[in-house]
């Protein structure tokens, strides 16, 4: 199939209607029917800011977060006009990718 990959960078300490931003879009993605998603916590990085963003052993708030997906045109303009509505302020990448699966489910 042809779609999107879609991938949003946050942090863990970054909220939306009280639970952590990527845990929300990751419940939101499901909840519009979207077949799957992954959310990775990653040790370190950095944003538009060039501050170093990092998992500490006592502030995991600053962890950063990527919550990845792959859809198809339609599932992407949903998700995406969704967060809109909701005034979610968050960086994303969106790639044409070719996607499918194999074997048996």
């Amino acid at each position: 199939m042809q779609g999107y990959q879609l991938s949003f960078f946050t942090q863990q300490g970054h909220r939306h209607h009280g639970m952590p931003l990527a845990e929300w879009i990751l419940q939101e993605a499901r909840r519009l029917g979207i077949s799957g998603a992954t959310l990775f916590a990653a040790s370190e990085g950095f944003g538009t800011g060039r501050r170093i963003h990092a998992a500490r052993f006592f502030e995991l708030s600053d962890q950063p977060e990527e919550v990845t997906m792959a859809l198809n045109a339609v599932e992407a303009d949903l998700l995406l006009d969704r967060l809109r509505e909701e005034g979610v302020k968050v960086f994303y990448v969106k790639m044409p990718v070719e996607y499918g699966m194999l074997g048996e489910v």
